[in-house]
């Protein structure tokens, strides 16, 4: 057997639970984490332009452009993310419904989409409650209100038809460029400028969840639970009928991998197998 054939087989197991846990917890803790910075990030650029003491508040009248800053922070924040060493070795999901349509995909094994969900969960609400420690009633109180995910006035309605659609569009985009060896690179960069434009344009109809630890990581601490159903169902929802289209065209084999960006120099991914000089081997990648 090669060598690459034999770390195929390790790294995808089949493993048990306790296996799992054993061999691949540092990247679930790379997941928490994720979602971990990227909650202070969305805690702290919010307060920051939205809380009414804050002198950016007063210096950026418009809403539409405090939303857009608060946009480009989120975006940006995915972004560094992605492209960190923690994202390419995790891959970056920091959200149970990409995990979920990846475990639908057959990219990634049950225990470990269950790991990696569970930490996502944790590492949101440890984000939270950390920026809530640090910001206080500035972070806590209306209007910031520990950034949580409302329906806006459009109603419950128009707010799950906004989830569903940006969930769609993501996965789609996560499938579709992930997988095109020329462009796979900038993945991580599409995702961002995609959270940038719907924080900017839909959070107004929902408050831009599209990520049920995300909006739980709020929910909890601020004991506002408005439409949580939305949250849980959009998302997933949204991500799989994505998933199922692409399907329809393609086949599962065509799907290399379920991170977002596969680079890493020193660690062979825990699902593929493949370090980052055989995956550009294999992509026609290699210089």
């Amino acid at each position: 057997m090669k060598s690459g054939q034999r770390a195929d087989s390790i790294a995808l197991g089949p493993f048990s639970l306790a296996d799992s846990l054993k061999r691949h917890w540092p990247e679930y803790l790379m997941e928490a984490a994720a979602l971990g910075i990227f909650m202070i990030s969305a805690g702290v650029f919010t307060t920051l332009l939205e809380h009414p003491s804050s002198p950016l508040r007063h210096a950026i009248p418009s809403e539409d452009a405090r939303r857009a800053l608060i946009g480009v922070a989120m975006g940006g924040t995915a972004m560094a993310l992605i492209y960190s060493p923690w994202g390419k070795r995790s891959g970056a999901h920091m959200n149970p419904a990409v995990t979920l349509t990846f475990l639908r995909l057959r990219k990634i094994p049950p225990w470990d989409a269950l790991f990696y969900i569970l930490f996502q969960f944790l590492g949101g609400l440890a984000g939270v409650l950390l920026t809530a420690l640090a910001l206080g009633p500035f972070f806590t109180q209306p209007p910031v209100n520990y950034v949580v995910t409302v329906p806006g006035p459009a109603g419950e309605a128009a707010a799950f038809l906004g989830e569903v659609t940006i969930a769609f569009i993501m996965m789609g985009m996560i499938v579709c460029v992930s997988n095109q060896p020329a462009i796979a690179r900038f993945t991580g960069l599409f995702a961002g400028l995609l959270i940038m434009s719907y924080v900017t344009f839909e959070a107004p109809l929902s408050g831009f969840g599209m990520n049920p630890a995300r909006t739980f990581a709020s929910a909890l601490p601020g004991g506002i639970w408005t439409g949580i159903w939305i949250y849980f169902t959009a998302a997933p929802a949204g991500m799989l009928l994505a998933a199922e289209s692409y399907l329809r065209l393609r086949d599962h084999k065509s799907i290399r991998c379920c991170k977002l960006h596969h680079h890493h120099p020193r660690h062979r991914c825990i699902f593929c197998g493949r370090s980052t000089h055989a995956f550009d081997s294999l992509n026609g990648l290699e210089e």
